[in-house]
């Protein structure tokens, strides 16, 4: 589910949808299927618990980029902070303090500057037209200065994100998945150049590399949790 939810089930908050808030839907779910044990957690979590199983990592960060900027962070092989007590907002890391305006009310969080939505609008603005992402994928790829501009301006914001992250947890690996992020050949691995510029002599940041789960990730890690292979 990417959206927060409270320890009874219901969405505390959905920036891009506000119309869910306050849904019960656990409720909701019960009713569709009455007599089915339920259990919900947060699309990035359950994307970092898959990729930290598939790694054979117990310690890693996990963000997905794509029509949003979400993520998770498993701990002693265990989602931080836990089911029942929300997710880790990646997305809303603040990394530029005058930075665009996010869907949340609130300017410069990582999600206005490095989503696919942010990334296609600062190529428009740039090229003084509208660009869709096949165009925005092709401009990269032949180095046009719009595109070149677009992206890179998105994985130094993901890579400042990924780099505060990591001061924090100080994971194993750092993952990239989500379908925006994929489809642009290069953005991991420029996010990735732009961490390790980033990095204090002495500290060496985690290897950043891409999801190896693809768009799966998430389901891969409901089945996990289905299966008992998470905890709070």
């Amino acid at each position: 589910m990417p959206a927060t939810l409270d320890a009874d089930g219901r969405v505390a908050s959905w920036p891009t949808r506000p119309s869910w808030r306050g849904l019960d839907l656990t409720a909701v779910l019960g009713e569709l299927f009455p007599k089915v044990p339920l259990h919900w957690a947060d699309d990035g979590d359950l994307a970092a618990l898959a990729e930290a199983d598939a790694a054979g990592c117990a310690d890693l960060v996990y963000v997905g980029v794509g029509t949003g900027i979400g993520g998770g962070i498993v701990l002693g092989g265990r989602s931080v902070p836990g089911p029942g007590r929300g997710s880790c907002e990646l997305g809303h890391l603040i990394v530029a303090r005058r930075g665009e305006r996010c869907d949340c009310g609130r300017r410069g969080c990582v999600q206005a500057e490095a989503s696919g939505p942010a990334t296609l609008r600062r190529a428009s603005a740039a090229r003084g037209a509208r660009v869709d992402f096949a165009e925005l994928r092709a401009g990269y790829a032949e180095r046009a200065g719009w595109a070149v501009a677009a992206v890179e301006h998105s994985c130094a914001a993901l890579a400042a994100a990924l780099v505060g992250v990591g001061e924090l947890v100080r994971p194993d690996a750092m993952v990239i998945g989500g379908g925006f992020a994929a489809g642009i050949p290069g953005f991991v691995e420029e996010t990735a150049r732009r961490v390790a510029a980033l990095t204090r002599h002495g500290h060496p940041p985690a290897p950043v590399g891409p999801a190896v789960l693809g768009g799966g990730s998430s389901l891969h890690g409901a089945v996990l949790a289905a299966r008992g292979g998470t905890g709070a």
